[in-house]
């Protein structure tokens, strides 16, 4: 009560309210979007909607982000293990990740942990390539090799003045998640939702850990049960929604507080038990959008987070460590687009980011970082060719104990998209951009595994692609679309970060030059089969050659760089029939490396995993009611996405929601 009492008043809304010209309208709801030339994504975008998210036995982000091709997903295990997202080979810290419009940070170690975010109020998920293809947005977007956006369910009140939802669930590891969603209309023009949920799990499953020498002869086969993963999480997020003349304003509040063990990497045989994480991370974040008159629009956000850590590790074969990290950031931001002519727009954006991280180990260089980006671009749209360009200026200024220093960089980008035919159902595509990230606040200055003598990493990334979309009126197919990609990225000073035998704790290098060639491919239809039964499809499939290839001299020169497989893969298969649903997801990654060296010894096999869920949704006493069965790695797969860590067997969940 606490909790919901403190962000009442925390808010977030929809960022698409305002947005332009009358060329195109859409009806969501009950609010009218429109839309400018400007606004229209040059590259088409991956996206998985309510529907489909609600379909999958997803529970969070990470989950969720397992579906979407070019995108390697790191878990550590169980349902409290951390889970972290690489794109394209490039690394997590390339990929930038927004919720409702307003990017997630971490400057400590530009790590975030998707697991925290539920999906019991996510209304989108959508991943870009290169960058959202929109010139509307703020400076830090167009500096990203790829993006993700989570978007908020708006309340949807046509009916009523409020909605209440509740979720609980149980399933295996003595796993209990509740959640509560409360949407409630305040004025014609005002609206809010709270959501809240907690989650407790004992972590503890069966797996079976087996490693064998070089020569092929067993060195050890084990059955045991995995221990210390256990969690305690409450998660809480308010928001509120107002509508303008031709604009709108949002303001969000989220406050996530989890308790969890770590169950470290097994590592010759040994069980190794002994850290503990605290983490509490709570953000207030705002937005305002506004169009005046038809040719010029302005976008203002504002943020500020704060995440305290506290890392403990008692294990009697490493040195005690009982750590607290303190970070905090500041964020503002504003996007202005100007219509110069009715096919083709400029914006403006600037953005100012503060850091500062804090802690109480010993020697610490207590790092403040501030960061200035400025953005210009311009989109064109005219008959059957959408271009667009841009190019990003940040300016770094690092400051610890110890000394200071600054950094700039530019960053281009051009995006280009053909329509050769009549209408949208075919088009090719092609773009080529220079990213860059700065080292994290762990990569340079922590004193036990940081390393002041990383350089900055940038990336050069070459995409073509060509997109069929087809919608039938009448027949068994109606809707058909395909994807397909071709690209090339070459990575320079690439710096790489791997457990040091502690999951918190990090091994920092850099690589130098990495050259990554891939091909991504999805597709999905939907399908009418009589009257009631509904099929979807969806598949997408990922082949990346990614080669460390900075000194020839080196053992492992133009090897694979770990855990980046050659080919990885999932499908989703979905009946629904009157009132109930019934799908099917497949994930598959192929074989890897988990270090530098492409040898036997490092060698990890190829993993896949089969889940099913059963949905009947049903209305009784005036209530709707939800309930879902799902199992999980339903032939019982023995595998590991990162090394040492092992994941979890056959699982099951039951789900019941009601909603009012």
């Amino acid at each position: 009560m606490v909790l919901l009492l403190l962000f009442t008043f925390h808010f977030s809304s929809l960022s698409s309210i305002a947005q332009s010209k009358l060329d195109s309208v859409q009806h969501v709801r009950e609010i009218v979007v429109v839309s400018r030339p400007a606004m229209r994504e040059v590259v088409p975008s991956q996206k998985l909607n309510g529907e489909m998210l609600e379909k999958l036995n997803s529970h969070s982000v990470a989950d969720a982000l397992r579906y979407f091709s070019g995108i390697q997903l790191k878990d550590y295990g169980g349902v409290g293990g951390i889970k972290t997202v690489n794109i394209r080979s490039m690394g997590t810290h390339h990929l930038g990740i927004s919720y409702d419009g307003v990017q997630l940070g971490n400057a400590q170690n530009g790590q975030i942990d998707l697991g925290q975010f539920s999906l019991d109020n996510v209304e989108e998920i959508t991943l870009y390539n290169g960058q959202k293809s929109a010139i509307f947005q703020p400076a830090s977007d167009f500096g990203n090799a790829g993006a993700i956006y989570i978007r908020t369910k708006a309340p949807d009140l046509s009916i009523q003045n409020y909605r209440l939802k509740f979720k609980a669930q149980y399933g295996s590891s003595d796993m209990f998640r509740f959640s509560t969603l409360w949407e409630q209309r305040l004025s014609e023009a005002v609206s809010s939702s709270v959501s809240a949920g907690f989650l407790t799990a004992s972590g503890k499953y069966k797996f079976r850990y087996e490693r064998r020498y070089p020569n092929g002869e067993t060195a050890w086969d084990t059955t045991a049960v995995r221990q210390n993963g256990d969690i305690h999480a409450e998660r809480i997020e308010a928001n509120l929604f107002g509508r303008l003349d031709q604009g709108g304003w949002q303001v969000k509040g989220y406050l996530y507080n989890s308790a969890r063990g770590i169950p470290g990497a097994i590592v010759n045989n040994v069980w190794r038990r002994g850290e503990r994480q605290q983490d509490l991370n709570t953000f207030v974040q705002a937005a305002f959008d506004k169009n005046i008159g038809n040719g010029f629009s302005t976008r203002w956000l504002a943020k500020y987070a704060y995440y305290n850590t506290h890392y403990v590790n008692k294990d009697s074969t490493q040195l005690p460590v009982d750590n607290r990290y303190k970070q905090q950031e500041f964020y503002l931001s504003t996007a202005n687009v100007l219509e110069l002519l009715p096919n083709w727009s400029a914006s403006l954006s600037y953005d100012f980011k503060w850091n500062k991280l804090n802690a109480d180990t010993y020697h610490f260089a207590f790092p403040t970082r501030l960061s200035n980006l400025v953005s210009l671009a311009t989109a064109v749209d005219y008959k059957h060719l959408k271009a667009q360009g841009s190019v990003l200026a940040t300016f770094i200024h690092d400051k610890t104990h110890h000394g200071s220093h600054s950094l700039s960089k530019l960053t281009p980008a051009l995006f280009v998209n053909i329509y050769p035919f009549r209408g949208t159902f075919f088009s090719m595509r092609a773009y080529v951009k220079k990213s860059f990230r700065m080292p994290t606040f762990n990569d340079l200055y922590y004193t036990d595994m940081g390393n002041a003598n990383l350089v900055p990493e940038s990336a050069l990334q070459y995409d073509a692609g060509v997109t069929l979309n087809k919608h039938f009126e009448h027949g068994v197919i109606r809707h058909a679309e395909m994807h397909f990609d071709a690209y090339y990225n070459t990575v320079h000073d690439k710096i790489v970060a791997y457990p040091k035998g502690q999951q918190f704790r990090w091994t920092m290098l850099n690589l130098g030059k990495v050259h990554i060639k891939g091909i991504d491919v999805e597709a999905e239809a939907d399908f009418q089969i009589g009257k009631d039964l509904v099929a979807t499809a969806r598949a997408q499939y990922t082949y990346q050659d990614a080669r460390d290839v900075t000194d020839p001299d080196d053992s492992y020169y133009n090897d694979q760089i770990p855990y980046i497989p050659w080919h990885s893969g999932s499908a989703i298969l979905g009946l629904s029939y009157k009132n109930w649903d019934l799908n099917y997801s497949f994930i598959y990654a192929g074989e890897r490396y988990d270090e530098q060296e492409n040898i036997l010894y490092n060698h990890m096999e190829p993993w896949y995993t089969s889940d099913l869920s059963l949905v009947c949704r049903f209305q009784w006493q005036k209530v709707l009611w939800r309930a879902q069965l799902d199992v999980n790695n339903i032939l019982d797969q023995d595998y590991e996405v990162i090394v040492n860590y092992p994941m979890p067997g056959r699982n099951y969940a039951v789900t019941l929601s009601v909603e009012i």
